[in-house]
């Protein structure tokens, strides 16, 4: 059952820091320090778009329109760090 608790936190870990980078890179997007023009840019973000649409998607139907903010990364990550915080205060029932 470890193996089970291990896995569920690397996964957990793995969309964390997808998360950071897709957040990091769209604020580099819009400070145009990156251009989406470059190929390779492109592909990056158009790779972790659909990673994370499936995740912001339902997020962003939930939440209240709010113009040019986006708030489904916020709330995504607080709960991937909500849901590692369940996992490892009930680490118990793994061993």
């Amino acid at each position: 059952m470890t193996s089970i608790f291990q896995i569920l936190m690397l996964i957990l870990d793995v969309v964390w820091f997808i998360m950071i980078a897709h957040i990091i890179m769209s604020w580099l997007i819009n400070f145009q320090v990156l251009n989406l023009r470059q190929p390779i840019v492109g592909q990056i973000w158009n790779g972790l778009n659909r990673l994370l649409e499936p995740i912001y998607g339902p997020i962003r139907r939930i939440l209240p329109d709010l113009g040019g903010i986006d708030l489904a990364p916020l709330v995504a990550l607080i709960a991937v760090y909500a849901c590692r915080i369940v996992l490892v205060n009930n680490a118990g029932a793994f061993y």
